[in-house]
């Protein structure tokens, strides 16, 4: 059988009982329908392109018949209202593919074609991306953890972007030298949850692993940290390293050489890198040390331990810029200000009271 299977809908009274298709010899509208939480009748009416349908529920059928492996009939495929630039720093990081498929669906949702475009080492800059985005007609770019978020680079360079009539939105690291509007989760109220968490579990000597300094993020999270100690009177210790598995592993050896019982990651791979380097010197997580990550990234829930994290909102924030977005396409100014999403703690097995 064809992964791939076409739906004949020119043959489907309303309502029907079953729709031939290349590579089924039946395939009922119940099991799309079941598949939609929808009736048959709504089903078909969708597949038969009627009208009375709400958006929302026409794409719930079309999302089944995706599931389902089913091509959508001619007469529902959208024209694309146009392209839509992403530009993302990585995919190694899952937090990051993880972005850009809500994105992408959403985007998809109102009929506009995203394009990626990823930054690899030796590969295109941000600039360059945005220069290819730009020649292809993109419609506006959302941009996720890029050049923004570093209070190093030039900020101009989003300046000459608004003045070339693109506009844009920006995700995670907040700029106060660029007119845009931004989206980002709360970082130090994360740091501060994460914190917490180990002080409530018996913790007074906290390290905080976390990316450079000249991040945004990195700068807000040593802030909540820092705030953090004063409110619950534990001693802390900072190591700014890479957001990689090897930076958290770089950091943890310092961080256990001071004596920290638990530390608080910047990301979950980072997290991941400590609970590496703990193992090394024969120390059990949690039993001897508790780590807490940032992100809760997809398949984190199944790490040896599993890990405890700070959840980043990323379907409310990639659905947030979405919206913000399309309101600047649809020329309706929405004002250059930061809109701030809260991050969740989860808690799992990589933490536990302390010896």
């Amino acid at each position: 059988m064809d992964r791939m299977t076409s739906l004949d809908t020119d043959r489907v009274p309303d309502p029907a009982p079953a729709v031939s298709g290349r590579g089924v010899s039946t395939a009922r509208l119940a099991d799309i329908a079941a598949q939609a939480s929808v009736s048959e009748a709504t089903v078909s009416r969708v597949l038969n392109g009627k009208a009375g349908v709400a958006s929302a529920t026409r794409q719930k059928v079309l999302a089944a018949l995706d599931v389902l492996g089913y091509d959508r009939p001619v007469r529902l495929r959208q024209r694309s209202a146009g392209l839509v630039g992403l530009v993302i720093p990585e995919l190694t990081n899952p937090i990051f593919p993880a972005f850009a498929q809500v994105i992408e669906q959403s985007l998809s949702g109102y009929g506009y074609t995203p394009v990626l475009g990823t930054q690899m080492p030796g590969g295109a800059t941000e600039d360059e991306l945005v220069d290819q985005l730009v020649e292809r007609g993109v419609t506006g770019i959302i941009f996720l953890s890029g050049l923004h978020a570093d209070l190093s680079s030039d900020p101009a360079r989003y300046d000459r972007l608004a003045g070339r009539g693109v506009p844009f939105v920006l995700v995670n690291g907040y700029n106060e030298a660029v007119a845009a509007p931004f989206v980002s989760p709360d970082d130090r109220a994360a740091a501060r949850i994460a914190v917490r968490h180990l002080t409530d579990l018996g913790h007074q000597r906290i390290g905080l692993a976390v990316g450079p300094a000249r991040f945004v993020p990195a700068a807000r999270k040593a802030e909540g940290f820092a705030r953090a100690l004063e409110e619950t009177g534990a001693q802390g210790e900072v190591r700014h390293t890479l957001f990689t598995v090897e930076g958290g592993h770089a950091a943890a050896g310092a961080l256990l050489d001071a004596g920290c019982t638990g530390i608080v990651c910047g990301s979950d791979l980072m997290a991941l890198g400590v609970v590496r380097a703990a193992r090394e010197r024969g120390l059990d997580v949690p039993r001897r040390l508790s780590v807490v990550g940032y992100d809760d990234s997809e398949l984190i829930a199944f790490t040896d331990p599993p890990l405890t994290t700070v959840r980043q909102p990323v379907r409310a924030m990639a659905n947030a810029a979405v919206q913000t977005l399309l309101e600047e396409i649809g020329g309706s100014p929405v004002p250059h200000a930061e809109f701030v999403f809260q991050p969740e703690l989860v808690v799992r097995a990589s933490t536990a009271a302390a010896r």
